[in-house]
C-alpha cells in the first residue's frame, strides 16, 4: 500500500512535518508493509519555507533587519535559480520581540533584504509567501530593502513603518536593484484583499496586528498616500494596482509586489505542491492523508487541506484528514474532496490536553485511518 501524506501544521502545537512524522508512525504500526511519503505542506504562510527545505531545497542563512528594525537570524530556500522567502521568517508576528506588536512602526524590510540575498545567490524567481505579516507598511519596506529611497517633505529617510508613510513626499525608485528586471516574482497568497478601503489591509487586518481602533485610520492614511506617490513614480498602472485583488495581503505587502515587482500573484497552496513535487507522488497512491489544526469554513477557500484534495481527487486517489477540531459537516467535507475527518477532540474532549499530546494523539488516529482505509476485511478480523 502506498499513502501519501501532505498535512499543513498544527498551529500552536506542531509543525507540518511533525505531523507528517507521527502520522507515519501510526500507520506504519498498523499496517507494516505499507509505504508512507511524507510531505509537508503549506499554503504560503508560516510554514513554506519549512516546506521547501523539506522538498530538497537548500536552507541559506540571511541575517536581516526583524519586523521592529532588531536584527534577526532568518533564512530563505533555494534550489537552482528559485528561492523560496518567508515574510513571517523576516518580517512575521511570530518573529516579534517579545510577542510584542508593533501596529504603527513595524516594517516590511527584512523580507525586502531576503529577497536581495536570493539576487546575490543568482536566483532568477523568487517566490513570495506573505502570510503572517506584523506589518501594515504597504510593502514600503520591502522596496527600501531592494533599494527605493522613501523621504518627507526635508528630504529625510522617511522612518520606518504604516504610520510615517502619512508624511511620505517622494519615492525614488533609480536605486531599486536592477536585477529585478529580470526576476519572476510569485506573490504566493489567497488574500484577495484591496489595499484601502473597508475590506483594505488596515481596516481587516490591522487589527490582527494590534492596531487599535484609533490607529486604523492612521495606517489607512500612510497606505492611501503610499499609493499615490508610488503611482506618482511609476504611473497611472501602478496607481491602479491598489484596487487588484491581494493588494490589501501582509499588510499591503502584495500591493507592492504587484505595482512595483509586476509579481505573480498566485494561490498559496498551489504554489507550494508545485514546488514539493505533490502530482509527482500520487500515481499509485491508495490513500492521501492531509490535515491541520482546525478544519473550518477558512479551510474551504483556499486553505492546504482543501487545495490538496482537489488535486488529489483529480488524480482519482482518495483523501481524509485528521485535525484537531472539525467545524465541517459530512457534506461540506465531501464537497471539498475530503471523504472523511478524524480529529484529536474525538480521542480527547480537553482541548488543552489535544494541543500538548498532539503527537500521540495523532498516532492513535492514523491507527484509526489505517483501519478504516487501508485494512481489508481479512486484515480487520486479524486485528480484533
Amino acid at each position: 500500500m502506498h499513502v501519501v501524506i501532505a498535512p499543513d501544521k498544527f498551529k500552536g502545537s506542531l509543525s507540518a512535518a511533525s505531523v507528517a512524522a507521527a502520522v507515519a508512525a501510526g500507520l506504519v504500526e498498523a499496517v507494516p508493509s505499507a509505504t508512507v511519503v511524507q510531505v509537508p505542506v503549506a499554503d504560503g504562510g508560516e510554514g513554506t519555507l519549512a516546506a521547501a527545505l523539506a522538498a530538497g531545497f537548500s536552507r541559506v542563512p540571511v541575517r536581516v533587519a526583524g519586523p521592529t528594525g532588531a536584527p534577526l537570524a532568518s533564512a530563505l530556500a533555494i534550489r537552482g535559480r528559485t528561492a523560496v522567502v518567508e515574510m513571517a521568517a523576516a518580517s512575521g508576528l511570530a518573529v516579534l520581540p517579545d510577542g510584542v506588536p508593533a501596529p504603527l512602526t513595524a516594517t516590511s524590510l527584512g523580507t525586502g533584504q531576503l529577497v536581495r540575498a536570493a539576487l546575490d545567490h543568482g536566483c532568477t524567481e523568487v517566490v513570495l509567501g506573505i502570510g503572517g505579516s506584523a506589518s501594515t507598511d504597504g510593502g514600503a519596506g520591502l522596496l527600501v530593502g531592494l533599494g527605493a529611497q522613501l523621504t518627507d517633505a526635508d528630504g529625510r529617510d522617511l522612518p520606518p513603518g504604516g504610520a510615517a508613510l502619512q508624511f511620505l513626499h517622494r519615492v525614488n525608485l533609480t536605486g531599486l536593484d536592477p536585477r529585478l528586471r529580470s526576476t519572476r516574482v510569485v506573490l504566493a497568497t489567497d488574500v484577495d484583499n484591496p489595499l484601502l478601503g473597508r475590506t483594505g489591509a488596515a481596516a481587516v487586518y490591522g487589527p490582527q496586528k494590534g492596531a487599535s481602533p484609533t490607529d486604523v485610520p492612521v495606517l489607512e492614511a500612510g497606505l492611501a498616500r503610499w499609493a499615490a506617490m508610488l503611482g506618482e513614480s511609476l504611473g497611472p498602472p501602478a496607481a491602479g494596482a491598489a484596487d487588484r485583488a491581494g493588494a490589501g495581503a501582509a499588510g499591503g505587502v502584495g500591493y507592492a509586489c504587484l505595482a512595483g515587482l509586476g509579481a505573480d500573484r498566485r494561490p498559496g497552496i498551489d504554489v507550494v505542491l508545485n514546488l514539493v513535487g505533490f502530482a509527482e507522488l500520487l500515481p499509485g497512491a491508495d490513500l492521501v492523508i492531509t490535515g491541520e489544526g482546525s478544519l473550518d469554513a477558512q479551510t474551504l477557500h483556499g486553505k492546504a487541506p482543501a487545495g490538496v484534495a482537489a488535486r488529489a481527487r483529480a488524480a482519482g486517489v482518495p483523501v481524509v484528514a485528521v485535525a484537531g477540531r472539525s467545524l465541517l459537516d459530512p457534506g461540506e467535507l465531501r464537497a471539498a474532496g475530503i471523504d472523511a475527518a478524524y480529529t484529536l477532540i474525538d480521542l480527547e474532549p480537553d482541548a488543552h490536553l489535544c494541543m500538548r499530546e498532539a503527537g500521540r494523539l495523532l498516532q492513535r488516529l492514523a491507527r484509526r485511518v489505517a483501519r478504516d482505509h487501508l485494512l481489508t476485511p481479512t486484515h480487520r478480523e486479524a486485528s480484533r
